[in-house]
């Protein structure tokens, strides 16, 4: 299914933003700054994971204001349809920071969930006298899955693509509900360690699934509105 709608760049509407030419230096740095970003949520996260609303408190911490909350998909829209004289102007010895999906909002909240999700359970089956291998390997690869189809999901958003964006996000959704499922089971009930990081992990997955409906509900609004404007 294709979107005539969507709002990405297309052709040569790069060549639109300006004299923005890094080297490998420069794109370095800006991942590392990103990296950081990650790490900076996760604090936040980690510091706030007894708030009934940690979600929202979090995306406060990071500044992101009214327009940037998780789950509005205006946000994409709004960065990829600006023009170079909508843009900041450039400050120290860089030029212009380009938009990429490491900016968005639901990419931060969600690579950073399931790095504190991945780090944990390595921390936990590396011990293969403590948890079953099979096992151990079974809900590593579900937390990869889960992640991969969320952060093709956000692409999508970026992209303006909402419909894949919801086909995408419901992958997910299938996916953490078989995370629970395998950290649910009968192995985790009968290790003291493997029910220890299910419990804790349950609050991350069932923060990651509120984030992922809201992005879900935004698009399937912004998808009525489009069918409204065209009738």
């Amino acid at each position: 299914m294709s979107d005539s709608d969507t709002e990405g760049f297309y052709e040569n509407e790069w060549d639109e933003c300006g004299d923005l030419v890094w080297n490998e230096f420069d794109w370095e740095r800006y991942l590392r700054e990103q990296d950081d970003t990650l790490h900076r949520y996760l604090a936040h996260y980690e510091r706030l994971k007894g708030h009934p609303e940690r979600i929202d408190e979090v995306a406060a911490c990071m500044g992101w204001d009214v327009g940037q909350r998780l789950g509005e998909t205006e946000l994409a829209a709004s960065d990829l349809e600006a023009g170079p004289d909508d843009l900041p102007a450039p400050s120290g010895d860089y030029p212009i920071e380009p938009y990429t999906l490491h900016k968005n909002p639901v990419f931060i909240a969600t690579k950073a969930i399931y790095l504190s999700l991945k780090r944990s359970w390595e921390r936990v089956a590396g011990d293969a006298a403590k948890i079953d291998q099979p096992q151990a390997f079974a809900v590593y690869a579900s937390l990869f899955r889960g992640e991969e189809h969320a952060l093709l999901g956000v692409q999508a958003l970026d992209l303006g693509d909402y419909a894949m964006a919801v086909s995408l996000f419901k992958r997910a959704l299938q996916e953490l509900n078989r995370t629970l499922a395998l950290a649910g089971g009968p192995t985790a009930a009968s290790s003291r360690v493997w029910a220890a990081w299910r419990d804790d992990a349950h609050r991350r997955l069932f923060d990651l699934r509120e984030i992922w409906l809201r992005v879900i509900h935004e698009c399937r609004q912004e998808l009525e509105r489009r069918v409204d404007d065209e009738s």
